[in-house]
């Protein structure tokens, strides 16, 4: 379980997250809303590259806003960047083992999962290849399997899918929806592509102006007129 409790974020004069709280349940939950709704600064905040002015944040009922961002890694915690974070100059293998390094895993235990994830995403047999030979997709792929190592507790992807085709969606998000049942981990995923969300998420969080304006199952939440107002274009009817 992920609480998200109260909480506030100011840049200067700039309200970002105003006392956003949130009780994720499900094994894959959506957070969704307008540019600038705050909802990478929520996943910066998780991380550790932004801090709360007030609230909590708790994963399994530990709170992760009084870990420095490297012991959260330590804990569990996994997640992708909008721009992959792939090197260029290192191989499939070698971009997923480095995401091993704080473990305490022997070298074989280590490159033993590095296999078996790249498996499991798909990529397995182009463990040798350079990140600079790779697709958009492969280099997608291969942050996926860089979050699944090391036995994760929370996974988080920003924009996913952005520039992936209608296939290459469907395959991450079977991916994404099978995190859980591989790992334990839950996971919450950012992305405009509805569909997408619709598909993998149970639960859903919508952000507009770094305010909370729905919570709850997707397929509500999605149907609520406050929701189609501010994310999906539509003009909200008044009760």
């Amino acid at each position: 379980m992920i609480e998200v409790e109260g909480v506030l974020v100011r840049f200067g004069g700039v309200i970002a997250l105003n006392e956003v709280s949130a009780r994720f349940t499900a094994p894959v939950a959506g957070i969704i809303g307008p540019n600038g709704a705050g909802k990478t600064t929520l996943m910066n905040v998780i991380s550790g590259f932004v801090t709360a002015t007030a609230g909590r944040i708790l994963v399994e009922g530990e709170d992760f806003l009084a870990l420095a961002p490297h012991r959260r890694a330590h804990r569990g915690l996994r997640r992708s960047f909008q721009k992959d974070q792939i090197a260029d100059d290192l191989t499939v293998f070698d971009n997923v083992l480095v995401q091993l390094d704080f473990t305490l895993a022997g070298g074989a235990a280590k490159r033993a999962e590095v296999m078996r994830m790249l498996d499991v995403v798909g990529l397995a047999d182009r463990a040798g290849r350079i990140g600079a030979e790779l697709t958009g997709f492969e280099r997608r792929l291969t942050d996926v399997a860089r979050c699944l190592v090391g036995r994760p507790r929370l996974v988080m992807f920003d924009e996913p899918a952005g520039g992936l085709s209608v296939e290459e969606t469907h395959r991450l998000g079977e991916l994404i929806q099978g995190i859980h049942g591989l790992t334990g981990a839950q996971t919450l995923v950012i992305d405009h592509d509805v569909e997408l969300i619709a598909r993998v998420c149970a639960e859903t969080l919508v952000l507009d102006f770094g305010r909370r304006i729905a919570f709850g199952p997707t397929a509500d939440v999605l149907a609520d007129p406050r929701v189609k107002a501010a994310y999906l274009g539509t003009e909200e009817v008044a009760p």
